[in-house]
């Protein structure tokens, strides 16, 4: 099958499968609403370092019990809390099912399992998914903030965000090296270490053609662009609306309005990158099923 052709099938895969979708979707809200909720404290740390005040660790946490009832604030931390949790280790579940999903569709075997899928491959996955963490930009920008904050002296900062931006490049290059890991774990059942292995020997040998689909894939790109942007924009839309509105209504009935049309943004997000995401993920699938076909370049028939 050529790189074309398995655009094509990836495309035609994602929009029959809605379970596919469904997976997409919910690993999209979990990670716009974790990436919402880095961004809003990033934005209320620089405001307070600009203007010369120190920040704590749990700041927000001190706010909430200083202006509300003591049982309400704990409740709202506890449930914020296990929001995190579920935002940083359910995508890996998501993760694992739309790759069995999607091969299982490529194969002509039923699409269905997934939860079966995500569970059983979640730990290799979600590991993997950590141990390239520093080749994402947020996690990027999240650990230069706790420099800054808890780092005294602008030399020893600089110093140790440097060896944080070669973390980052390093990671970028180590992730597309692994780029068929996860596939490996989920397909083949491989160790983590195997997959990662096996990633590297396809990518390496098959370097042409993995270019080639990445270059079609340049649009996928696009992705973090507006998912940038759009997270940058829905806090200041809600803030906006609410200001505006709180001109002519009153504030409780303000910021609902703003809550409820910001819950509907994200919504639209979330349907919109998940679709992306699953086709993207399904893109790498069928390569990586395709690629299984043709023979190791290191081994010798004699």
């Amino acid at each position: 099958m050529k790189p074309r052709d398995i655009i094509a099938r990836a495309w035609a895969i994602t929009g029959r499968e809605p379970k596919l979708r469904a997976w997409g979707i919910a690993s999209a809200l979990l990670e716009t609403l974790l990436s919402l909720k880095l961004l809003s404290y990033q934005i209320y740390f620089y405001w307070q370092f600009f203007q010369g005040n120190t920040v704590g660790f749990f700041a927000v946490e001190e706010i909430l019990l200083q202006y509300l009832p003591l049982g309400l604030a704990i409740a709202i931390v506890v449930l914020f809390l296990l929001l995190v949790a579920v935002e940083i280790f359910f995508p890996s579940v998501c993760q694992g099912a739309i790759i069995g999903l999607a091969a299982k569709s490529q194969v002509k075997a039923e699409v269905k399992g997934g939860l079966v899928l995500g569970l059983y491959n979640f730990f290799p996955l979600f590991v993997l998914k950590e141990l390239f963490a520093f080749s994402g930009l947020s996690a990027l920008i999240t650990a230069t903030t706790l420099i800054i904050r808890f780092m005294d002296g602008w030399g020893l900062r600089g110093y140790f965000i440097a060896v944080l931006v070669f973390l980052f490049f390093f990671s970028i290059g180590l992730r597309f090296l692994c780029s068929f890991a996860e596939e490996a774990v989920v397909i083949d059942k491989l160790s983590m270490f195997g997959a990662m292995s096996r990633s590297s020997k396809l990518i390496i040998s098959h370097i042409g053609k993995v270019v080639f689909v990445l270059l079609l894939l340049l649009v996928i790109s696009l992705r973090i662009v507006l998912n940038a942007v759009l997270v940058l924009l829905i806090p200041g839309i809600v803030i906006g609306l609410s200001l505006l509105l709180s001109t002519i209504l009153p504030l409780a009935l303000s910021v609902a309005i703003s809550t409820v049309i910001g819950i509907g943004i994200i919504g639209a997000a979330s349907y919109f990158f998940g679709y992306l995401h699953v086709f993207k993920q399904t893109v790498w699938t069928l390569t990586y099923l395709e690629l299984k076909k043709e023979k190791d370049l290191d081994v010798i028939d004699t």
